[in-house]
């Protein structure tokens, strides 16, 4: 198969070795789960669970809330502990609204429905399972999956990529979920591609990852699924790189790969499809990779959604030297994190504890215009430019350089010589405009309000006025009839 050319990217180290080898393995269950309630892009989910209520594995705790949004369920059975709030998996270390579940050690599943055939469902009635499970996107994206059939089948999609690229170094979860769960992909892949009626299906996978492209195209024999292997470079994992690479279109600047007639998602979220429409279960665990020069045993684990990260360390034998840095998700364009007590949620690709080595901190100096980052950019924006806007308050003149259309990839901060870190400014923008407006949107909503006060006291003072000017009416009326009364009286 034509590939075709990807500008900009580059090349990190790839450190996969570490994990990469490593079967994956449950966590043993912890004592108590923590489970948010904000785990995807959109409204918060809804707890319908009570303290101490008893609940099943599997059973819904927290309904989605409005279109964007996605369900949550009980990863084990147990008794909920608390509805409260716990440290969120952030940066910022702030807490967000959280189900405490203390298990019971049961493993006590709810009812499934299991399907024997389950190619028979309409493209409705996957989309509608997929919703009922919790699925979002585990690439990191979280969108809710069923929002996303729904909008890629009613815009005629017609071809569907699945992302198995993982260009992050140190990321190994998606290669070994691919190596050993390669025939339920391809299933989940397949169910997919009927929710959304496409008639082209694409497995992009790094050629960094052959046993991973031989497991796949030995699952994929017989079907109209293609496995295809793409040059290893960052960040080849990326929506809008693997579609330029594999189609050769670009989406449109603030588009979106609909717009051009194609559906991107993760091959751990056609695992997660195929578990949700085959055996009715909702998405409760994913796999983790436990990474980084300070972890002692590096691997890939299963983790149930809610268990502390602290867990995960341990089952990797803790750390064998003091951690720098730790991380969630990959180096490039994951979050970095102190708390340890921070739980597993379903965007969770890696925990990485990194060693000052492997950080490399070095003090920021000034831009040299080398131009080093224009040239890896692979959106094709100017970030030495953009930042300068940006460092004097300048957002409109970030915004009409590209800065939406940035990916927040970090390769321009990776090869800068002056060490600058060109994507947290992006970053900070991005949050600034999203903070804006937030803040537009609830001015408008104010005056949406104020205005329909307004008119609601205007037309209760017409309806007054209205209704005085009837009885006005009514009562001189009723004086004139009098009158008239008297009047004819006195004249017999």
């Amino acid at each position: 198969m034509k590939l075709f050319d990807l500008r900009g990217g580059v090349h990190p180290e790839g450190r996969k070795d570490l994990s990469a080898q490593r079967h994956i393995r449950a966590v043993p269950l912890p004592k108590y789960l923590y489970i948010s309630l904000q785990q995807h892009i959109g409204a918060p989910a809804v707890p319908i669970v009570q303290v101490g209520e008893q609940v099943l594995k599997g059973q819904l705790i927290a309904a989605a809330q409005g279109n964007v949004s996605s369900s949550i369920h009980a990863p084990t059975s147990g008794v909920i502990a608390a509805l409260g709030d716990w440290n969120s998996p952030h940066p910022s270390g702030l807490s967000v609204p959280t189900i405490t579940l203390q298990s019971d050690g049961e493993e006590q599943w709810i009812a499934t429905e299991i399907s024997n055939d389950p190619f028979t469902f309409s493209p409705e009635e996957i989309s509608a399972r997929v919703g009922a499970a919790g699925i979002v996107g585990l690439g990191g994206a979280t969108f809710p999956a069923a929002l996303k059939l729904n909008l890629s089948r009613s815009s005629g999609v017609h071809t569907l990529i699945m992302n198995g690229g993982e260009c992050e170094p140190y990321l190994t979860c998606d290669d070994r979920i691919m190596r050993e769960r390669a025939v339920e992909i391809v299933e989940g892949i397949r169910l997919i591609a009927i929710a959304v009626a496409a008639k082209e299906i694409l497995v992009g996978i790094e050629d960094n990852k052959p046993e991973a492209i031989a497991a796949m195209q030995e699952a994929a024999k017989g079907s109209s699924v293609k496995v295809v292997a793409m040059p290893s470079m960052y960040p080849m994992g990326s929506e809008k790189q693997i579609i330029q690479v594999l189609t050769g279109n670009e989406i449109p600047a603030g588009g979106r790969p609909a717009d051009i007639g194609v559906l991107v998602h993760n091959v751990a979220t056609a695992f997660a499809v195929q578990q949700a429409i085959r055996f009715g279960r909702p998405l409760i665990s994913r796999i983790v990779t436990v990474s980084g020069g300070a972890i002692k045993a590096a691997c890939n684990v299963e983790a149930l959604i809610g268990t502390p990260v602290q867990e995960l360390i341990d089952f990797a034998d803790g750390y064998v030297q003091p951690a720098t840095r730790l991380v969630l998700g990959g180096p490039m364009m994951g979050q970095q994190f102190t708390n340890t007590s921070v739980p597993v949620v379903k965007g969770t690709s890696g925990v990485l504890a990194l060693t000052a080595d492997e950080v490399g901190q070095a003090e920021a100096s000034p831009c040299i215009r080398c131009s080093t980052c224009v040239r890896a950019c692979p959106v094709g924006l100017l970030p030495l430019e953009m930042a300068a806007h940006i460092r004097i308050a300048d957002l409109s003149g970030a915004v009409n350089l590209g800065l939406k259309d940035c990916i927040a990839c970090g390769s321009c901060s990776y090869v800068c010589p002056a060490h600058i870190p060109l994507v947290h400014y992006f970053n900070y923008a991005k949050g600034d405009l999203a903070a804006q407006e937030r803040i537009k949107l609830k001015q408008e909503s104010t005056k949406k309000l104020a205005e329909a006060r307004n008119e609601r006291i205007a037309r209760i003072e017409r309806e007054r006025a209205e209704a005085a000017a009837k009885r006005k009416a009514a009562r001189e009326a009723k004086e004139r009839a009098a009158k008239e009364a008297v009047a004819k009286a006195e004249a017999v």
